[in-house]
């Protein structure tokens, strides 16, 4: 029940310098007051908000910890309730021990997401400022979490807003001059329909084209490195990863399985795959690795092509140029510290994004990753613009930008305005329901069930 006092561990479960149990609603300090005995007598219930008082933990006639409260008053919280927020020496026992007595004194255990559930409930944050909490938690790289960080600010919903206000304005226009024609309201025009649509399509076809762009900073991409045997695949592993990811000898099929690893390349995160190197072998290991580096290459979002600068193009090279073609591929040409004999031109018309690189000294590195955030779409990507987070967040903005162009279309088709205030109205709904102004509960425990208990 959404008046219940809940309770929680709010902080990773492991050992730590604090532990901090989160409790939110009407009787946070009473419950609190029944386990936290404060050195100076005073209740927390009597506290302002934003104080803070020092302690112990007593249950059952037992010291369980030292603690300090920290007391904030409904509406400024986290949560919009009443919340105190117990913090003790870090460790699985003892913050267990702790949550123990505060559920034994009355609180409920808080479920996953909750206390952001009723931060949303009571108006403290949209459907889209929510879902940036998680995106916090949850961050990989520095560009994942301050992307984050602005959706959570509040950018992506100024971007939304813009774009329903506008809508909104023209349905109650449309509205309001077809229902009172006796009224002295401005006459709606065909113009003034069109402009609106148009500016509303060009909004949000701009918030789709961030999507792919935001999933490569956010989730990464699932990224290849392939060639033949010994034109550096493992060296560039191991300078991408930073570390000896793959073993790297001169022997031709040293790396027989695919090696994985997940690295960070300028705003982008990698899920990378060191593969086989692809060539014919009478050895069964290693053709089971070559066979599995051919099935990585279909289903990859990025390969890396690597090409040997001192050798020329073999069978084996072609094989890989042809397969590059179906997914998007940088062709990087490594060990540029030899003399070339490597016929560029016939690599040029396959990949058009090219990198030279020296593997073993590290040489054109930077010129890779500026390579990859091109492809990815980051270089582009302005964060504080506001960017889609999910699946969720682009499939109502798809559907809202398809209802508007119907809108537009409508209007050049000469229908009524009644079929064109219908259309906007389905966007405008989308909208809606994509910030959770109009939303239903279903929607709502899909966006806070993936969330941890305790945030």
């Amino acid at each position: 029940m959404k008046n219940q006092t809940i309770a929680a561990i709010s902080t990773a479960q492991g050992e730590g310098g604090i532990g901090v149990i989160r409790i939110s609603g009407s009787n946070a300090a009473a419950i609190a007051d029944r386990v936290f005995q404060n050195i100076n007598q005073r209740k927390l219930s009597d506290m302002k908000g934003y104080t803070a008082a020092f302690g112990k933990i007593i249950a059952g006639g037992e010291e369980l910890d030292e603690a300090v409260a920290l007391v904030f008053r409904a509406p400024h919280s986290y949560t919009g309730e009443d919340v105190v927020e117990l913090s003790c020496h870090g460790g699985v026992f003892i913050t267990q021990q702790v949550l123990r007595a505060v559920l034994a004194a009355g609180a409920s255990p808080a479920e996953a997401g909750e206390f952001t559930k009723r931060a949303f409930l009571n108006g403290k944050m949209d459907l889209t400022e929510a879902e940036a909490v998680i995106d916090i938690i949850s961050a990989k790289s520095r560009s994942a979490a301050r992307t984050a960080l602005f959706v959570k600010d509040g950018a992506l919903s100024r971007r939304i807003t813009k774009v329903k206000d506008a809508l909104l304005s023209l349905a109650a226009h449309l509205s309001a001059w077809a229902d009172y024609p006796e009224e002295d309201i401005a006459e709606v025009t065909d113009d003034m329909i069109l402009n609106t649509c148009a500016a509303a399509i060009s909004d949000l076809e701009g918030l789709l084209s961030t999507y792919d762009s935001g999933q490569a900073v956010k989730q990464g991409i699932d990224t290849v490195i392939a060639g033949r045997p010994n034109v550096g695949k493992s060296t560039l592993m191991n300078l991408l990863s930073g570390c000896e990811k793959s073993i790297v000898t001169e022997i031709p099929g040293t790396t027989r399985d695919v090696v994985e690893d997940t690295v960070v390349a300028g705003d982008v995160i990698l899920r990378l795959s060191d593969t086989a190197g692809l060539r014919d072998t009478d050895d069964k290991v290693e053709q089971i690795g070559v066979d599995r580096a051919k099935k990585r290459l279909e289903q990859c979002g990025l390969l890396l092509a690597v090409f040997d600068n001192s050798r020329p193009l073999e069978a084996f090279d072609y094989h890989l140029l042809e397969a590059a073609q179906s997914v998007p591929s940088i062709a990087i040409i490594n060990k540029t510290d030899l003399q070339s004999q490597l016929d560029v031109n016939k690599i040029s018309d396959k990949i058009n994004k090219i990198v030279y690189i020296s593997a073993v000294t590290g040489d054109g590195r930077d010129e890779l990753i500026q390579a990859i955030s091109e492809l990815a779409g980051t270089s582009e990507l302005n964060p504080s613009e506001g960017i889609l987070s999910n699946e969720r967040q682009r499939a109502n903005v798809a559907a809202a930008l398809t209802s508007v162009k119907e809108a537009k279309a409508a209007i050049e088709m000469g229908l009524t305005y009644d079929a064109i205030t219908v259309t906007l109205e389905d966007a405008i709904s989308e909208l809606l329901e994509m910030t959770g102004e109009r939303t239903s509960d279903e929607v709502i425990d899909r966006v806070f069930h993936n969330f941890c208990v305790g945030k």
